[in-house]
C-alpha cells in the first residue's frame, strides 16, 4: 500500500507563458484537478494539468506514449502524490489522502496490466472485490447464497456480462474476458468514478465491440475517465476529451471537436483522419 507523503509546493515558474486558470469547483463536479504537477527529479511527467469531470460524465484522456496519462492517473489515485496542485473529489480535497481512503470515498481504477487472481474463478474474483470494499470485510463467517456479498457478486457477473463463465478459472479466460472481469471488479461497492487505463489494449475486434457495449451499459450516474490509444473506441463512448502532450493539456473538447482539430490530427491521428 502506498504511504502518504507530504505535499510538495511547486515553485514559481519564470520565462513561460501563463497557464490557464484552474476550473472552478461546481456542485456537480465529480473530479477537479487544479494545476496538478508530478515531477520525478527535473522531469515533469505531469505539468500543471487542470480539468474537471462532471458527475455522470464519461471522459477520455488521450495522448501518445510518454504524454503523462498514466502518471496523471497515479496522482489521482494517490499512488504518486502530486508535486503541486490540488485534487478535489465531489467537492472534497483529497490531494493528501492515501489510496485506500480514496477507494472508500468511491474512486476506483483499472490498470494496463491485469491484476487478477488467476487460479480462482471469475465468481471468486468478483466476490473478493465485493468483500474488499464491504464494511465487514474482515469477518471470518462464510457468506451463504443469500448474503449481501453473494447477491452483489451475482449482480456484478451480470453487469460485466460474465455470468456464462462464472465458474471458469481466470487463467483459462481470453484476454478480453479478463478485461471485462477487471471492469466488473472495479464496479464493486457502488463506485462514484472509475479510471480505466487502456482497457482495449490487446483486444481483438470482437472483444473491442464487447468492451464498447459494456462501457455504454454503465449507469448514467456513474462517471469514468478513460485512457485509451484506440481512438475509435474512446471517441464512441465518452462525452468529453482532453488531449495531453509532453505532460500538459493540449486540447479539451467534445469527441467531434477533437477528431476534427488540425493539431490533434497531425500529432496523434495521422492523415487518415
Amino acid at each position: 500500500m502506498a504511504t502518504l507523503s507530504s505535499l510538495q509546493v511547486a515553485g514559481t515558474r519564470t520565462g513561460r507563458p501563463a497557464t490557464a486558470a484552474p476550473p472552478p469547483l461546481a456542485s456537480n463536479d465529480a473530479l477537479v484537478l487544479s494545476g496538478v504537477t508530478r515531477a520525478f527529479g527535473a522531469l515533469k511527467a505531469v505539468d500543471e494539468v487542470s480539468l474537471s469531470v462532471a458527475a455522470g460524465q464519461k471522459y477520455a484522456v488521450l495522448g501518445s506514449n510518454g504524454a503523462g496519462k498514466t502518471t496523471l492517473f497515479n496522482t489521482i489515485t494517490g499512488d504518486f502524490p502530486p508535486s503541486g496542485g490540488r485534487i478535489h473529489f465531489f467537492g472534497e480535497d483529497i490531494t493528501e489522502l492515501p489510496p485506500h481512503e480514496r477507494i472508500r470515498k468511491g474512486l476506483r481504477r483499472t490498470y494496463q496490466s491485469s491484476l487478477l487472481f488467476r487460479d480462482l474463478s471469475v465468481r471468486d474474483n468478483l466476490f473478493l472485490a465485493v468483500r474488499g470494499v464491504a464494511s465487514g470485510r474482515f469477518s471470518f463467517r462464510r457468506a451463504g447464497a443469500g448474503h449481501a456479498s453473494a447477491r452483489a457478486t451475482r449482480d456484478l457477473l451480470e453487469r460485466a456480462r460474465l455470468t456464462h463463465i462464472a465458474d471458469e478459472r481466470v487463467a483459462n479466460l481470453a484476454h478480453g474476458q479478463q478485461r471485462q472481469l477487471e471492469i466488473g471488479m472495479a464496479l464493486a461497492g457502488a463506485p462514484r468514478l472509475i479510471l480505466f487505463d487502456e482497457p482495449a489494449a490487446g483486444l481483438s475486434p470482437a472483444e473491442r465491440r464487447e468492451l464498447v457495449a459494456l462501457l455504454r451499459s454503465l449507469p448514467a450516474h456513474m462517471s469514468f475517465v478513460l485512457i485509451e490509444h484506440d481512438l475509435d473506441i474512446a471517441l464512441r463512448v465518452v462525452d468529453k476529451v482532453t488531449v495531453m502532450h509532453n505532460g500538459r493539456v493540449l486540447r479539451t473538447g467534445t469527441p467531434q471537436e477533437i477528431e476534427t482539430d488540425a493539431q490533434v490530427q497531425s500529432i496523434y491521428m495521422g492523415s487518415k483522419h
